[in-house]
């Protein structure tokens, strides 16, 4: 079975790394990604994605990277379930496997791989 999924998109915000208990480093961030037709009423729609990129791959996004900056990833979905008051919830992220800067004011086009 294969779980890929390959985006290119724009950084909706300033990526932040957080470090957690076991002394992993996490940074979540959505990724803006254009649609490529038009809807009916003529206009390109936008998805906003939750991403997730873990340790050396988090350090370098939030060295790297600023709000708007395009990146492509590589990686795979995951989807976890919670509760929360009471009624059981989905979140669907993207975990990054692989990273290339495509366009940053800080470094010129690099790919980071697993």
């Amino acid at each position: 079975m294969i779980n890929m999924v390959m985006l290119v998109g724009r950084l909706v915000q300033d990526p932040e790394i957080v470090e957690r208990d076991n002394g992993n480093k996490v940074s979540r961030v959505t990724l803006a990604v254009n649609r490529k037709f038009k809807s009916s009423d003529g206009v390109y729609h936008t998805d906003f994605i939750d991403c997730v990129f873990w340790n050396s791959f988090a350090k370098n996004l939030t060295e790297y990277c600023s709000k708007g900056d395009l990146i492509g990833i590589r990686g795979r979905l995951q989807v976890d379930t919670y509760e929360k008051d009471g009624v059981k919830r989905k979140i669907t992220d993207v975990i990054a496997e692989s990273i290339t800067f495509l366009s940053s004011g800080k470094t010129k086009q690099e790919t980071i791989e697993i």
